[in-house]
């Protein structure tokens, strides 16, 4: 199995846009369970503490391998929502590994 992680931080620069924002990137996120059949299990929260320092948003999902990692990331759902994704935030990291 392999889990994609990613963390994100948003881009603007005030606090209330920066909530809204991240709020929607795990709602959109969220909505991808059901649509794209690969995700084996999909985590998402957005940061509660030490904004000054903590990214905005993080993700977990579990994938059964390196092909179903390839399918959810070419597949039409995740590529409309990270064109939202791309289009508010301004950093991202981002670990797969087996698990």
């Amino acid at each position: 199995m392999i889990r994609h992680t990613v963390i994100w931080r948003m881009a603007a620069d005030d606090a209330e846009t920066r909530a809204e924002h991240a709020a929607e990137v795990a709602r959109l996120l969220e909505g991808l369970v059901g649509v794209v059949p690969v995700i084996r299990s999909l985590s998402v929260g957005v940061n509660v503490a030490v904004p000054e320092s903590n990214a905005d948003v993080a993700l977990v999902i579990d994938l059964d391998d390196l092909a179903a990692l390839d399918a959810y990331q070419t597949h039409p759902a995740h590529q409309q929502v990270a064109g939202y994704i791309r289009s508010v935030t301004g950093d991202r990291l981002a670990v797969d590994f087996e698990v």
